[in-house]
């Protein structure tokens, strides 16, 4: 049985990879930063007691820290970074930035995710399938911006790319893969209603794209359909 990891696993996109991943036999470490008010997530733990929820906050390392001391010994297949913040605001753009808002978007969409890789390296590098991923955007594609704005949520996700980029021609000679993934435009809480697809087919082809992984495949930018997207 392979074991998943995943951030931000009590709403939206996390909480679908939760449910298709516990379904599909696995086990699923869920990681968030309020369990107690995590009602969907605790309800899907209680339909399927492979499911392990712990408190999280990805913006404290002292928390992922601690995390991975407590799961020192547990072989992680997939390390699933999920959690992220959008942080723009329509009246604080180019002119009346929100520096330290910015500070935190960076910090929650960038550096947690590399020390997320960094603390659990060691459980992805004993398991079997060795797989970090991350979820970007579009938006992070500075080929694909042409409309401007949320310079704040664009500068994260391009900073991730850049950086998990990096990481895979690193981790490329121990065997280990990264991939990152753009979900789409869903409708979930961040992407909002008008969005494209549900958050069942994003997670769905997302995860037939890390069942199907190989290391030829590391490093690459990839739409939740497979095709692939422009840095």
């Amino acid at each position: 049985m392979q074991t998943v990891l995943i951030t931000g696993a009590n709403r939206g996109l996390g909480l679908e990879f939760c449910r298709q991943y516990a379904a599909a036999d696995y086990q699923v470490i869920a990681a968030c930063r309020h369990p107690n008010q995590a009602e969907q997530l605790a309800g899907l733990a209680k339909q399927y007691p492979r499911i392990q929820i712990e408190t999280l906050d990805v913006a404290d390392f002292s928390q992922i820290d601690a995390l991975a001391t407590k799961l020192a010994d547990r072989k992680i297949d997939v390390l699933l970074s999920n959690a992220g913040v959008y942080g723009d605001q329509a009246d604080r753009g180019f002119g009346q930035l929100d520096y330290q808002t910015w500070a935190n978007v960076l910090a929650v969409n960038v550096m947690a995710p590399l020390k997320l890789a960094e603390a659990f390296l060691p459980n992805v590098q004993c398991s079997d399938k060795r797989l970090i991923v991350a979820l970007s955007s579009l938006m992070g594609s500075t080929t694909d911006n042409t409309s401007g704005g949320s310079i704040l949520y664009r500068s994260s996700k391009a900073g991730l790319n850049a950086a998990l980029k990096s990481l895979s021609i690193d981790l490329r000679l121990t065997a280990v893969g990264v991939l990152i993934l753009h979900p789409g435009w869903v409708r979930t809480d961040m992407g909002g209603p008008n969005g494209l697809i549900d958050v069942e087919e994003s997670v769905s082809g997302m995860r037939e794209l890390i069942d199907n992984f190989s290391l030829a495949d590391t490093g690459r930018f990839i739409k939740y359909d497979g095709s692939a997207l422009p840095w």
